[in-house]
């Protein structure tokens, strides 16, 4: 099979592609495997990973000087669009409104939603959001805004105890501190929840921020811990996935993958790939805004 199905995408905020020293880099001590990426390459080919994924780092600094940020980042990841050259520069946090504008015209939900396919953001809101004017809602995350502009429904608390969605911190902990009543996961069952769901949807999109927020506190062991924790998600995601799901991780700009610093850093970012066309998908792609084109290629 040269060709997937269907398209998972699971952005992981704040995952560059670091050197491969302990020392430095978390994803190169936290004792698993999914993050322990190898050398940068020399060549631009795609790399095989140990867990049969392949993968390749991508440009996030978009020719614009500076540390790559969130708002711009993400928007150039869901759009296909250099939102750091449309800004004019990086800009971090929630898009404003130059943004906005970029993200309403070229989600990649909205992009998909006109070609007829049946796309998905897999993420768990709570409220207050559900009471919320569209226009404050608008002044939420990239992914938030790239929902809004399909008009695709939000999954609420209830569809998470259903099995229908995840919260951003996946095991329903904080949720249940909030005192929601969330069912508890451990990473391994949230990661079966999420693959159950691979085959409903033509593109699936689940954001995940904790690891930004690790690598924030410069605090080696949190980000160690961080990492652990989403390794054990994503093993039962590779594992289960359908065989016609191509499953994508990417993110917009690096962080936790050097412990010696609290910003954000220039490295690249991984992009990586299991199943049908996963090798010649990540070959293709070198820049953070060409991911959205080429999932809109293989699907529209």
């Amino acid at each position: 099979m040269d060709s997937p199905a269907r398209v998972a995408l699971i952005f992981v905020d704040g995952l560059g592609w670091g050197v491969p020293d302990p020392e430095v880099n978390p994803c190169w001590s936290y004792g698993g495997t999914h993050f322990r990426l190898p050398a940068l390459p020399n060549s631009p080919e795609a790399l095989l990973l140990g867990n049969g994924g392949w993968a390749r780092p991508l440009d996030a600094c978009l020719g614009i000087e500076g540390l790559p940020q969130s708002a711009t980042g993400q928007t150039s990841l869901l759009t296909g669009v250099n939102a750091s050259r449309v800004q004019g520069r990086h800009l971090a946090g929630f898009p404003g409104p130059t943004l906005r504008a970029v993200l309403l015209e070229h989600s990649i939900l909205k992009q998909l939603v006109a070609a007829g396919r049946h796309p998905v953001f897999f993420n768990t809101f709570r409220s207050p959001f559900f009471d919320w004017p569209r226009e404050r809602q608008l002044r939420m995350s990239a992914t938030t805004v790239a929902n809004l502009a399909a008009d695709l429904p939000f999954f609420d608390v209830p569809d998470m105890v259903a099995g229908r969605s995840l919260y951003q911190e996946f095991t329903g902990r904080e949720l249940r501190e909030l005192g929601f009543e969330a069912p508890l996961f451990t990473p391994e069952e949230a990661g079966t929840v999420l693959a159950r769901n691979l085959s409903g949807y033509d593109f699936l999109l689940y954001e995940y921020f904790r690891t930004d927020k690790a690598g924030h506190t410069a605090d080696h062991r949190r980000c160690e811990e961080e990492l652990m924790q989403l390794d054990a998600f994503l093993g039962p995601v590779i594992a289960g996935r359908p065989d016609d799901t191509l499953l994508l991780i990417c993110s917009d700009h690096g962080n936790i993958e050097d412990a010696t610093v609290k910003t954000h850093t220039r490295n690249p970012v991984p992009l990586m790939a299991w199943g049908p066309g996963a090798e010649s998908f990540v070959s293709a792609i070198d820049s953070l805004d060409q991911v959205t084109p080429a999932i809109v290629k293989l699907l529209a």
